[in-house]
């Protein structure tokens, strides 16, 4: 759904999956995202961290080497530290609850989650619910 046809639409769950890194106004977007999710609701983030190993191995590796993605697919200024997503979520009244690295078997082309997110990482975050309120709105 395209962000400017969901005028007064929310959601329990808005999945930002591998999307934060192509997006021009990152701030907005997540202030948009975030005014989609319910009260109680959830925001998944999943993204690209902007270190060196992510430089080697998600543009050296995944767009020249193994040729997965066409090359310029990403650009290295554009992915997002897990820190700097956090800071976003909290700033839009979200509680981060969960935090995870993933890394991606090159054979089996496999995603699992891993404690180390110098490459890939993900995380949960919760918006409060309503006031006098714990369970979801219907």
């Amino acid at each position: 759904m395209c962000l400017r046809h969901a005028q007064g639409a929310q959601f329990d769950l808005v999945l930002n999956m591998e999307v934060v890194e192509h997006v021009a106004r990152f701030s907005d977007f997540m202030r948009a995202c975030g005014e989609l999710v319910r009260p109680n609701g959830f925001m998944v983030v999943a993204t690209i961290n902007r270190t060196f190993l992510s430089f080697l191995f998600a543009i050296v590796g995944a767009e020249y080497v193994l040729r997965w993605l066409p090359r310029g697919t990403h650009r290295w200024k554009n992915f997002r530290q897990p820190g700097e997503i956090e800071k976003l979520l909290v700033d839009n009244a979200f509680r981060v609850i969960e935090r995870t690295g993933v890394r991606i078997n090159p054979i089996t082309r496999r995603f699992s989650l891993s404690r180390i997110d110098a490459v890939n990482h993900m995380m949960v975050a919760q918006k409060p619910a309503l006031e006098g309120r714990s369970e979801l709105p219907a």
